[in-house]
C-alpha cells in the first residue's frame, strides 16, 4: 500500500470499516467539482443531485427526488435500462446504486474494465474498489445495479 493510501484508509476507516489493504486503490485525489453520482454518470465537470432548490444537476427527464425510482430513471436517461448483478460481463457499462437501510439513495459507483467498481467519495477521493468494500454505516448497501450495452466507436 501507498503512503497516500495507507493516510487516505486511516482518514475514512470510520466510515468504511469493509475498506482495506488490498480491496481498493486511490485513482485520484480531492477534488470537490464533482461528487459520487456524477463520477458512475462518467461526468466530471458538475455536482449531480436532485435538490429541490435546483442548484446541483440532475436529468430533467427524470425525477428530481431522493428516490431509488428517480436514481434508476437518472441513470436510464444515459442508457442504464437493465437490471444486472454485479459480476463483470463483455461489451457491458455497469453502475450500482447504494441506499440506506431505509432505502434512500446515498452513493453510485460504476464498474470498471478489471471488474472492480469506480467510486467519487464524496468530494473526496477517486477510488476502485471490490463492490462490498464501500458498504457500511455511510453508504448502506448496494440497492440495485443497471446496465447498458457498451458503445464502442
Amino acid at each position: 500500500m501507498t503512503p497516500q493510501e495507507h493516510e487516505f484508509l486511516a482518514g475514512v476507516r470510520d466510515k468504511f470499516p469493509l475498506l482495506r489493504e488490498g480491496n481498493f486503490r486511490l485513482t485520484s485525489p480531492v477534488d470537490g467539482g464533482y461528487n459520487c453520482i456524477a463520477w458512475a454518470a462518467a461526468d466530471v465537470e458538475r455536482w449531480w443531485w436532485p435538490d429541490a432548490m435546483h442548484q446541483a444537476y440532475w436529468p430533467s427527464n427524470a425525477p428530481r427526488a431522493v428516490t431509488l425510482d428517480a436514481f434508476v430513471a437518472a441513470f436510464g436517461t444515459l442508457g442504464y435500462l437493465d437490471q444486472a448483478d454485479s459480476s463483470l460481463a463483455a461489451a457491458r457499462q455497469k453502475v450500482a446504486i447504494f441506499t440506506d437501510p431505509g432505502g434512500v439513495p446515498t452513493h453510485a459507483a460504476r464498474q470498471v474494465a478489471d471488474g472492480w467498481w469506480a467510486s467519487k467519495l464524496g468530494g473526496r477521493d477517486d477510488i476502485e474498489h471490490e463492490l462490498a468494500a464501500i458498504e457500511g454505516p455511510l453508504y448502506g448497501g448496494v440497492a440495485v445495479i443497471l446496465s447498458r450495452p457498451t458503445f464502442r466507436g
